[in-house]
């Protein structure tokens, strides 16, 4: 395998991300820091409690600050600075683990609807990086291109039992013949705006497919959400905040 760690967005790449609202990308972890983060997921995964399943860790950093090894990793900072500018807030994280012949479902969705009113503006970009091959037979993820632009999409319920999710964008609000699948390679990763509609099938297939969501935004973006204030944090991880004050933010923690 040859593994070539890249750190440098083009301008080229760059225009594409803003009119399609979402990027393909290489590797920024060497080989070795990727091989140990997928050491720590597996035994997170063989820890977690009865009934839970791996799609399911959410904000797993609040718990295990090894994991901000990763999120405050200089070469995770440089690209993401290129696409945001240098001031740059840590918004969240989440492990989609989706098992070898039982993987659930995502269903059509914007995380931006599911944040809310929690951030003013919603500016969230989220780099998706493959801990698995993540490819069509085993639930790689697909994108709508260019659907971050119209925001005002309607949901419909739908069965909990095969979905992480409990709605998803009605057939009608999204073209899915214009459906784009994002297959990645271990290691390397992806990146969507908040608003771009994106899912991803079950895995019935022979390997699991492993995913890290780690989401950044940019720091004037105001965190208002009083509901989520108890329990989420926000992290300032480079440059200055640009809120004149009015986040606050938790100290990121040794790892």
């Amino acid at each position: 395998m040859n593994w070539q760690v890249e750190t440098t967005v083009s301008d080229k790449q760059i225009r594409f991300y803003k009119e399609n609202g979402y990027l393909t990308f290489g590797r920024i972890f060497t080989e070795t820091e990727l091989d140990e983060l997928r050491d720590y997921v597996d035994d997170m995964i063989e820890n977690l409690p009865e009934g839970k399943r791996p799609e399911q860790m959410d904000v797993p950093h609040f718990e295990h600050p090894y994991l901000f090894k990763y999120l405050t990793h200089p070469n995770v900072l440089k690209v993401i600075e290129q696409l945001i500018g240098p001031d740059i807030l840590l918004w969240s994280s989440h492990f989609i683990s989706k098992r070898e012949n039982d993987g659930m479902a995502v269903p059509w969705h914007q995380d931006g609807v599911y944040w809310g009113e929690s951030l003013d503006p919603m500016h969230v970009i989220t780099m998706w990086l493959a801990v698995d091959e993540s490819k069509v037979e085993n639930g790689c993820m697909r994108v709508i291109p260019g659907s971050h632009n119209y925001r005002d999409r309607r949901y419909e319920a739908v069965n909990r039992e095969n979905n992480l999710f409990g709605s998803e964008v009605v057939e009608a609000d999204l073209d899915e013949s214009k459906a784009v699948n994002l297959e990645l390679e271990v290691g390397e990763c992806h990146f969507h705006d908040a608003w771009t509609i994106h899912n991803s099938s079950p895995n019935v297939s022979q390997k699991r497919r492993c995913g890290y969501t780690m989401r950044y935004m940019p720091a004037h973006v105001r965190y208002p959400g009083a509901e989520w204030r108890s329990t989420h944090k926000i992290y300032l991880l480079q440059g200055e905040d640009r809120t004149d004050g009015f986040n606050s933010y938790e100290q990121v923690p040794n790892f």
